[in-house]
């Protein structure tokens, strides 16, 4: 049934006919959604007050217009600055800032709800047949099992349903019986369809998930509601969010910031007063405060983290916390299987190599013999080289020949014919098959064996005896093919300061070798699960967050121990739900570019909150002498810094205060460009260019406004 299954022409086709076909928004409707969401934000307190520094804002924008209001009602001159049209244009600033702050966050929203849309039309509430007896359909030989129709929203936790051909499945399980190919294109984006099968690594399936042929038995592990695609649904758009210990604790120092403002500008008209400056009025104090409280992060701040998790969804990788992401770029250690991860997930035959009096070409036929009719990587490996380098594509067997396959018990396969049997396999597995051969007779395998299987292994081979009955004719040569560029990447995680582990079920000699042609910097061999657990517990012991990837059963407890845990999409269904991020594409690999969007999540929030604070000190040295000049209006002496008057320096910087959120949202978004490097150098990068830059940019620009203002009339 299996090769039915992969038949691919016909089967991406029907992948293709099922895939979603929902657009995407436009840049303009997605910013004309924001907008409309920033204003729907100000008429609900409550998400307000998830920000404290816009909910300070938005008090602040309201004062000032009870205050200009409640002037204007006892008539023009009542109105702060001497009246006219400044005091509504300040108002209008204050309000303007506090809209590009809620529009910076419902744009970063609206880029994840126009995912979660072309979700949640994968979502559907279709019929799904209940089986009645599960265990008749797998007793059952070619007869129609009973069941009953239901929604699939009826379904629960522990129901059983049949899945047929063009069905989709209606919810997340685990296959009990049967194997088809499942179009996951709804999920994964990839249109090639994949196999899943009852027992083993194959056996989760995803609600929303199409079966393309043949049919299924599906468990339910997930009630309706909360399967992963609600989780994908939920969390791209945002609506289960939390934030992150980072962000509250990043919130809590903005919180402090501003009321250390709040103080001074309190306090402002007292130190005026004493000096014999200007009469400081209440607008202008609110119009000071909005200035110097650290609006620009306050505003970006959860922009900054939902685009973070948006940028691993780009890559096809869920994140199911922010608090994930962040971990991914404090990472410490980061453990790689080999096989799949570090090396191609097939071993290639290079080499027979015979013992003495033993031709090369015997040892190849016997292993071609062997392998023939192995569907395994290595032995189809095996025959190509057989080919290759001796033409061998077919030799003479008896009629009586049966052929002995590989598992996982035996470690070898081979073929058994007119008394003879032939095997391949595991060194260990085919020297106990050998004396087991010879009976009673005492038997040693010849010493040069162990010089061939140890001159292997240095190089990071892998050994496979080849048997004649009771003789060993030679070994084959296995190689591991380390994937191209995995040193260089490698180098780059070393530059960030990162311990790559890697961790394998070789032996140590092969294992060391792989470790040093790669690059990792430390590898743990002969490892089983436990071993893993334990690695990372002792990793974490020492302070130091380890990511780890896995994909089946015996993988779970180290993804849940672990700071990062990716599963697999392909893995079971234990394995996705201990990891706290899920890779779509099944992808070992992407562990590395997971650790560098974290990374980038961090700087880029530390960049912005750099600039931020700078900008903020700078912009208080910069308006703050100007606009404790008596008058508005000018006049008098020449003004700091070349500005025409304090009314007009004013409005200069609530525009500044509010473009420069506009200029950083882009940034906000998409990332500050990080280039791997000692954290001592990202520092002083960052202090040179963000926190310079912060300092320069009020001193630049809020003159040149001024100038602008003054020619647009504004004032």
């Amino acid at each position: 049934m299996i090769a039915s299954l992969l038949e691919p022409q016909a089967l991406r086709r029907a992948a293709r006919r099922t895939q979603n076909a929902a657009g995407r928004p436009s840049r303009g409707a997605l910013a004309q959604e924001a907008a409309k969401n920033a204003f729907l934000k100000l008429l609900h307190p409550r998400a307000l007050a998830e920000n404290p520094v816009v909910l300070a804002m938005a008090l602040a924008a309201l004062l000032g217009t009870i205050l200009v209001g409640g002037a204007w009602i006892q008539g023009a001159s009542a109105l702060p600055f001497g009246g006219g049209g400044l005091p509504p244009t300040v108002v209008g600033l204050l309000w303007l800032t506090v809209l590009v702050s809620t529009f910076s966050e419902a744009l970063a929203e609206g880029r994840g709800r126009a995912q979660a849309s072309a979700l949640r039309g994968v979502r559907s509430d279709n019929p799904a047949q209940r089986l009645k007896n599960p265990d008749t359909l797998i007793s059952a030989k070619g007869e129609s099992p009973a069941f009953e129709t239901v929604p699939a929203s009826d379904l629960v936790v522990g129901d059983v349903v049949l899945v047929e051909a063009g069905a989709m499945i209606p919810g997340d399980g685990e296959v009990i019986h049967g194997a088809a190919a499942v179009d996951e294109s709804s999920i994964t984006g990839e249109s090639a369809p994949v196999i899943r099968e009852s027992g083993g690594d194959r056996s989760a399936v995803t609600g929303g998930t199409v079966v393309l042929s043949d049919r299924l038995v599906v468990r339910i592990t997930a009630a309706s509601g909360a399967s992963f695609l609600d989780r994908m649904i939920g969390l791209v758009e945002g609506a289960s969010r939390a934030k992150t210990p980072n962000e509250v604790a990043l919130t809590l120092l903005l919180v402090g910031l501003s009321f250390a403002f709040l103080v001074v500008v309190s306090t402002l008209p007292f130190f005026a007063k004493a000096a014999g400056g200007a009469t400081l009025s209440p607008l202008l104090l609110t119009a000071l405060f909005v200035l110097l409280a650290p609006t620009t992060i306050g505003g970006l701040l959860s922009a900054i983290g939902i685009a973070g998790m948006n940028r691993l969804l780009r890559l096809n990788v869920l994140a199911l916390s922010g608090r994930a992401v962040e971990a991914a770029g404090d990472v410490d250690t980061l453990l790689l299987d080999k096989t799949g991860t570090i090396t191609l997930g097939n071993r290639q035959a290079a080499a027979f190599l015979p013992l003495p009096g033993i031709t090369e070409r015997e040892v190849a036929e016997a292993a071609w013999l062997t392998s023939r009719d192995d569907g395994t990587p290595e032995g189809r490996s095996i025959v190509a080289l057989a080919h290759d380098r001796y033409g061998i594509q077919d030799l003479p067997t008896p009629k009586d020949a049966v052929f002995v396959p590989f598992t996982a018990a035996t470690r070898m396969s081979g073929l058994d014919a007119s008394g003879r049997s032939w095997r391949k396999g595991a060194i260990d597995a085919t020297l106990r098959f050998v004396r087991i051969q010879h009976g009673a007779t005492a038997w040693e395998p010849p010493p040069e064996l162990a010089s061939l299987t140890d001159q292997i292994s240095r190089t990071g081979g892998t050994p496979l005896a080849v048997t004649d009955g009771t003789r060993i004719l030679g070994v084959v040569h296995l190689k591991d093919i380390i994937k191209t560029g995995m040193r260089e990447r490698f180098l780059r995680l070393r530059a960030m300061g990162i311990r790559t582990l890697m961790v394998t079920g070789d032996n140590p000699l092969t294992a060391a070798a792989i470790a040093t042609e790669a690059g990792v910097d430390d590898f743990l061999a002969e490892a089983r699960p436990e071993d893993k657990l334990r690695l990372i517990r002792a990793e974490q012991a020492q302070g130091k967050l380890v990511a780890m990837c896995g994909d089946g059963t015996n993988d779970a407890p180290a993804l849940a121990q672990a700071d990062v845990g990716l599963a697999m999409q392909t893995g079971t269904q234990a394995a996705r739900e201990a990891g706290n991020m899920v890779d779509l594409d099944s992808n070992p690999t992407k562990l590395i570019e997971v650790v560098l969007v974290g990374k980038q999540l961090l700087i880029t929030r530390g960049a912005l909150t750099t600039f931020s604070v700078a900008n903020d000190i700078a912009k208080y040295f910069a308006v703050l002498p100007i606009l404790l000049r008596p008058g508005m209006s000018g006049g008098g002496d020449p003004l700091p810094w070349e500005m025409t008057s304090p009314a007009s320096a004013l409005l200069a910087a609530l525009v500044f205060n509010a473009l420069v959120i506009v200029a950083l949202l882009p940034l906000a978004l998409r990332g500050v460009t990080y280039t791997p490097q000692s954290a001592s150098r990202l520092l002083a990068r960052n202090l040179a260019l963000y926190g310079l830059g912060g300092v320069i940019t009020p001193f630049v620009a809020i003159p040149l406004l001024d100038r602008l203002v003054v020619a647009c009339g504004l004032f």
